[in-house]
């Protein structure tokens, strides 16, 4: 072992970040706005739905939508979304492969068949001309997903879809804040879907919600969420094959304290990725993922780059993904493998009637996303995109850092 190579923390050596990222972020402002709910003794919704119809009503107004739903998660609003949106057994809903399970699992769960198109390779967002390469007649909605707060072209996806009369649900599980022409995320499509997971930027832990400026879509995602009962009917009458998907007074009251927090954090991560952008293209092998004019603000739920081994002596990716986590940068290797490839769709356990025998996915490959999963794409944690400009500057010194020892 080289006298560089022995100094890397992964071999024992001085870690170049000492530093601890915290997430969540909250105050006692948090504390007692929880705390008073259970005092109060009204947890459930909507039993009390104050705290719940304030939380949604501010989120709405945030992102610039007409209505907001929540519900327990974001793979179910996902879901709410589907069904709304209309979709039948055997309808197919074009989906990207570098994503959660749950953009993909969720159609399933509708009956729906997911059709898996391949993503770009400047942005890893879902491409606009793969998706129009995709639509047959059972095509019935497009779900982008703004991956790792990055918008998609949604100009040319919303055009798309007007084409071929289709809907569009954003996936803005990682969107929250981030802006694209100057809108938010989740408030260009028909639909937009946000998860509260522990994870993501804007977080109660848990839960999930949906935006919309469609009267009809909302009554029946309000409808869905609410076990079938309609607004103005009666508590034991049920219209829709909905379920128990309300969250709770509680995390309400959690999300409307973090809020308050969330454009200042999108802002200041927004201002991080663009210094760290900076500071890594001047890294051989190390090259930030293209940020379009049209996103306004990046939400950085994942600040992604890609690597090119071939500068770092032909170490594998996820080699050097281990030693710059050791050295204290909040980072990961990212997907081993597109969604295709999971288990779920390799051996068709559906658990659905609707999936027509011929649909194969052991045939399955999309270019980039492998290539990205595989070789390229290393991820770093949206919690230590709130550090500050040193700290951005000390991920750059831990990348330069491994390149030295192994180059």
């Amino acid at each position: 072992m080289s006298i560089k190579a022995a100094q890397l923390a992964i071999n024992g050596g001085p870690k170049t970040i000492e530093k601890v990222f915290p997430w969540p972020i909250y105050d006692e402002n948090e504390v007692n706005a929880v705390s008073a709910i259970v005092a109060g003794g009204k947890w459930g919704n909507p039993d009390c739905g104050d705290e719940v119809e304030r939380f949604e009503q501010a989120f709405a107004a945030y992102c610039g939508s007409k209505y907001a739903i929540t519900c327990v998660n974001g793979s179910v609003s996902l879901r709410l979304a589907l069904m709304a949106c209309g979709v039948r057994p055997g309808d197919e809903v074009i989906v990207p492969p570098y994503t959660f399970i749950t953009t993909a699992s969720s159609v399933i769960e509708c009956n729906c068949v997911p059709v898996f198109v391949d993503i770009d390779p400047d942005t890893y967002n879902i491409s606009p001309a793969a998706i129009e390469a995709a639509i047959t007649p059972r095509t019935k909605v497009i779900v982008p997903v703004h991956f790792g707060g990055l918008a998609c072209d949604m100009e040319a996806i919303m055009d798309i879809a007007r084409r071929h009369h289709l809907k569009v649900i954003e996936d803005a599980a990682h969107g929250h804040g981030a802006e694209y022409k100057g809108k938010k995320l989740g408030s260009i499509g028909h639909v937009g879907s946000f998860s509260f997971q522990s994870s993501k930027n804007l977080t109660s832990g848990e839960g999930g919600i949906v935006i919309t400026d469609d009267d009809e879509l909302y009554a029946m995602m309000h409808s869905l969420r609410n076990v079938g009962r309609i607004e103005g009917g009666q508590w034991y009458d049920h219209y829709n094959p909905g379920c128990n998907y309300r969250i709770t007074q509680m995390q309400a009251a959690l999300l409307s304290e973090q809020l308050k927090r969330l454009e200042e954090q999108t802002q200041r991560r927004n201002a991080n990725g663009l210094y760290l952008n900076s500071l890594l293209e001047k890294i051989a092998g190390i090259t930030p993922l293209v940020r379009p004019a049209e996103v306004t603000l990046h939400g950085y739920h994942i600040y992604i780059f890609k690597y090119d081994a071939s500068k770092f002596g032909g170490l594998l990716k996820n080699d050097f993904a281990a030693m710059l986590a050791a050295e204290g940068v909040p980072s990961f290797k990212g997907y081993p493998h597109p969604l295709y490839k999971q288990p779920l769709f390799q051996n068709k356990n559906f658990m659905c009637y609707a999936i027509p025998e011929s649909v194969d996915y052991t045939g399955a490959f999309c270019p980039v996303a492998e290539q990205a999963c595989h070789t390229d794409a290393v991820w770093i944690l949206q919690h230590a995109m709130l550090g500050d400009k040193e700290d951005m500057e000390a991920f750059a010194s831990a990348i330069l850092k491994i390149q030295e020892a192994v180059g």
